[in-house]
């Protein structure tokens, strides 16, 4: 069958990249066209474009490139009508996607396959009628989702197993490197315990977030060390001008194994929570942002959400704290991360949230178990 992915991102490259992998060992014939990237182009396939064309991220960047997203849209939508797919596959990217889902619905048949839904129980809760519409299939990587659509909103999905804890439990099965090792190939000391540092992988990020967290994590210097990790994106010279003046390390391209040996983490929203959460460190979530007083009255009365973190999402209470906006302080980190010191009742009970969070998330592999049902149900249609 005649395969069509859309990714706007480095993370939609990847869990699509994955997706392709279960859907070739599932459908021989698998023939794959794509806006995507280099992880997808590996699996095989042709590349109409490349993701980094597509990806515009804030208010003033997407002004400015207005042009070349509409002219994009349009490129592929005459691509996807030309080529005649049996499926689109959407990987997250609402803003670019939704717009493609309308299109496809309203002048041709082909189904639309919405994998690794958009966060729209978070913010602009309003798509879901567009969704309802343009959406034939959509496939949830996240377990409360499944309420969400279903049950507020009347729309069946399918919860397919979590891409990221897939990773993780494929990590730990192999990793066999020791703590010894992880400090002698890093330079640090075996003498002392690791605090990790998951500052983000954007610069604005790190720039808002990094100082307080090292500030609040250096007054734990006499018993730790500190580790950051380092955005593959982001030079080392510019973390010096912040690690400058503190005993810290950088390290990239480890940040698994870096999780495997620390004790306790200071880790921004995102990803990273869930993470750290799956490898058994308790964390702090450490997440700064302008105007704080706004934001926190915006969290408040108008944003969706009771939490930021995935951890405290997927386990629809508070397992780890957040420190955001208005809470966010070097006094306040200092006092959460103290909290979190081995044999402590807070580290205990954050130890056994985990463990609940790990139970919702299930054991499902997400891409094998996405692509049985697509092929599933498009063997299903053809055979109408």
């Amino acid at each position: 069958m005649k395969y069509y992915l859309i990714v706007g991102e480095a993370s939609g490259d990847l869990h699509a990249s994955r997706l392709m992998r279960s859907l070739r060992r599932l459908d021989g014939e698998a023939d794959f066209r794509f806006f995507g990237g280099d992880l997808m182009s590996a699996v095989g396939g042709t590349r109409v474009k490349h993701y980094r064309e597509l990806a515009y991220m804030g208010f003033v960047p997407v002004l400015l490139h207005l042009r070349t997203i509409f002219k994009n849209m349009a490129v592929c939508k005459h691509d996807i009508v030309e080529w005649q797919p049996d499926v689109v596959i959407l990987v997250d990217y609402p803003g670019f996607n939704l717009d493609i889902a309308k299109f496809l619905h309203a002048n041709t048949s082909i189904p639309v396959y919405y994998y690794i839904s958009p966060k729209i129980w978070a913010w602009k809760e309003y798509r879901i009628k567009n969704i309802k519409r343009d959406v034939s299939e959509m496939f949830s990587i996240l377990p409360f989702e499944v309420q969400f659509y279903e049950g507020k909103h009347h729309f069946p999905i399918h919860y397919v197993g979590n891409p990221t804890a897939d990773e993780v439990t494929e990590f730990l099965a192999s990793y066999t490197g020791t703590f010894d090792d992880f400090c002698r190939k890093n330079g640090l000391s075996a003498d002392k315990p690791l605090i990790a540092l998951l500052a983000g992988s954007r610069r604005q990020e790190i720039k808002d977030n990094l100082p307080a967290m090292l500030e609040a994590a250096s007054r734990y210097a006499g018993k730790y060390q500190l580790v950051v990790a380092g955005a593959p994106s982001i030079p080392h010279e510019y973390y010096d001008k912040f690690i400058s003046g503190h005993d810290v390390s950088v390290v990239y391209d480890q940040t698994y194994p870096m999780l495997a040996h620390s004790t306790a983490a200071l880790v921004t929203s995102g990803t990273a929570t869930l993470e750290t959460a799956l490898f058994g460190v308790p964390q702090v979530v450490c997440y700064e942002t302008p105007i704080p007083k706004v934001i926190a009255f915006l969290r408040k009365h108008l944003i969706k959400v009771r939490y930021i973190s995935l951890v405290n999402l997927i386990a629809d209470r508070e397992v780890v704290t957040e420190l955001v906006a208005d809470t966010f302080s070097v006094e306040n980190i200092t006092k959460e991360l103290g909290k979190l010191q081995p044999g402590s009742p807070s580290r205990t009970a954050m130890l056994d949230g985990y463990t609940e969070v790990k139970r919702r998330l299930g054991k499902k592999n997400a891409p094998d178990n996405a692509a049985e049902i697509m092929v599933r149900l498009l063997k299903k249609k053809s055979a109408k």
